[in-house]
This record gives structure tokens, sequence and C-alpha cells, in this order.
């Protein structure tokens, strides 16, 4: 009959102190107290019936039985491992996972998609969205295309596109009881805002020779740019636009831009990936389809009303 393996947990906890020779140390790699760590392995001790580390004072030293034992343990986990990686590699090198902001995901991204799905059909392509900054091991995130400008350290950031400043809104605000004509008219307007981006509105007035205290009036305010954006398509109110947010609403006649004041952001769109950036094939088509629609898209300059 087969003896009985000891408890996994208790190997886990094992290896790590024994690779740290600290349970401090060991309770932070896996996410447990280090109360835990000591009860693991004292019961791992009194399993295997031998004592694996010698406990001095603020020190921990492995025992001679310890260190016998520790190679095996450790080789084990490596295979482990690696078995487990090749699982989950299966089929990643047709996966792409892009992490994005769930605006340009929606407002800029995904009506474009079908054209990179059609010329590269063997790339299963995954967007998921998040605010945060993506670790890209932790994430399974091939690459992420996030706004800023361009110096986050440890990865490669690939330029895509600037954005303009300038409001819109539903071309059925330009008549009606408060036509919108020029920039003051804006005071017989409800002002629509996006949380982050506080102070659009006051530096679009500042430039249209506006009081930038109109950006302090109640309004409306939305977590996502897409939600602020649909708002003013709805005729909710004037929102400002960002080119990379609403050119495609503006060309479809969904939103009208009413005054010829435009702004130049201070940040853009980047690819970021991984650094050194060894690009897979996936990524490469990617990168290369990416950067050649953010050229094609262009920067809108709109036309007075």
């Amino acid at each position: 009959m087969a003896s009985r393996l000891p408890s996994l947990n208790g190997l886990r906890a094992f290896e790590a102190a024994a690779r740290h020779l600290s349970f401090t140390q060991a309770a932070a790699e896996l996410n447990v107290t280090q109360t835990a760590i000591s009860h693991q392995i004292r019961r791992l001790e009194l399993e295997l019936g031998v004592p694996l580390f010698v406990r001095r004072n603020r020190t921990l030293v492995l025992t001679p039985v310890g260190a016998e034992y520790l190679p095996a343990i450790r080789a084990a986990f490596q295979d482990l491992r690696l078995a487990t990686e090749r699982l989950r590699g299966r089929g990643a090198d047709r996966v792409l996972t892009i992490s994005t902001l769930a605006s340009f995901a929606a407002k800029w991204l995904l009506p474009r998609l079908a054209e990179f799905q059609e010329q590269h059909p063997s790339i299963d392509v995954r967007i998921t969205t998040s605010t945060e900054l993506v670790d890209f091991r932790r994430d399974n995130v091939d690459a992420a295309i996030r706004y800023g400008r361009g110096r986050w350290p440890g990865v490669d950031a690939t330029w895509l596109m600037a954005d303009e400043l300038f409001p819109v809104c539903s071309p059925a605000l330009l008549t009606g009881p408060h036509p919108l004509r020029g920039a003051e008219d804006l005071a017989h307007h409800v002002l629509l805002h996006t949380s982050g981006y506080t102070d659009d509105w006051r530096l679009w007035l500042t430039a249209a020779g506006q009081a930038p205290a109109l950006a302090a009036r109640p309004g409306l305010t939305f977590d996502l740019s897409l939600m602020t954006v649909q708002a003013a398509i709805d005729g909710l109110g004037v929102a400002i636009g960002r080119t990379s947010y609403v050119k495609d609403d503006i060309d479809k006649g969904r939103l009208v831009v009413p005054f010829e004041t435009v702004l130049p952001a201070d940040a853009g769109f980047y690819l970021v990936s991984p650094a050194p950036a060894v690009r897979s094939p996936k990524l490469t088509a990617f990168a290369d389809w990416v950067v050649g629609a953010a050229r094609q898209s262009g920067p809108l300059r709109p036309a007075s009303p």
C-alpha cells in the first residue's frame, strides 16, 4: 500500500520558508499569516516525524534532514509550475488579451475591432476593462491601451493618438428656446461632467473667454466618459468631448460641435506592453493594426455650426 503524502499546504509552507529562511517572508509570499506558516510547518514535522527547522531567536536554520528534503520538494513544485504553465499555454498563441479603459473600448476600439478580426481570423481577441495599471504577469494580459504621458516604468509604450477637447451636444440644442450660437449661451444649458476630468470644462471656458466659474454650476456628473457622451446624445446637456470618444458619433450626426474653440490635450493614448518588448506574432499583428487605425482616425477639427 502506498504511503500517504503529507499536506500540500505544509509542503508549500516548507518550500517557501526554506527558500527565504523566514516565516515572515514565506507568509507574505503565500498571502497568509506568519502564525499559519508556523502551524503548517509544525503539522508537517509531526506528519513526517522529524524536525525540519531549528528556530534560534530571530533566525531560522534548516536541520540536516530538512536540507536533504528541500531539493526534492523544490523540484516537485517546479514540475507542478511547469506543467500548469504548459496547460494554461495551450491555445495561448491565438488568444490575445487587451486591457483598456471602458469608455475607450466602447467608443473607439470596439467599433473598429471587426476590421482586425477580418484580417486575423485565427486570433481570439479578448477585451478587459480597468482603470488600474496592468500587472502583465499577474493579470495574464498581453498589452494595454492607456491614457497618459507614456512615462510608465518597466514597460514599452507605443504612441497611438492625442485627443482634442471641445464641447459637443445633440443637434436639437442648436435650436429651441436657447439655441447654442456662442459660448455665452452655455449659461442656459446643463453642463455634463465626467469624474476624473474635472478641469476640462474650466480650461475650455477660460480658453473661450468665458467665466470658468460657469463650470461649478450644478450639472450632471457621470463615472464613465461613455455615459457622459450618451447623455449628450440624448440631449441632457453639453459635454466636453474627447476626439477618440466622440468622433464616430459626430460623423454619424448623433453629436455636433457648436463652437470653434478646441483645446489640445496634454496627454494621449499609448499601446503598453511588457518590457523588454519581445512581442509575440499575435501582439505584433495587433500593434501594427491599432497604430494604423489610430493614424486613420486622425484628429478632428470641428467646424463652426
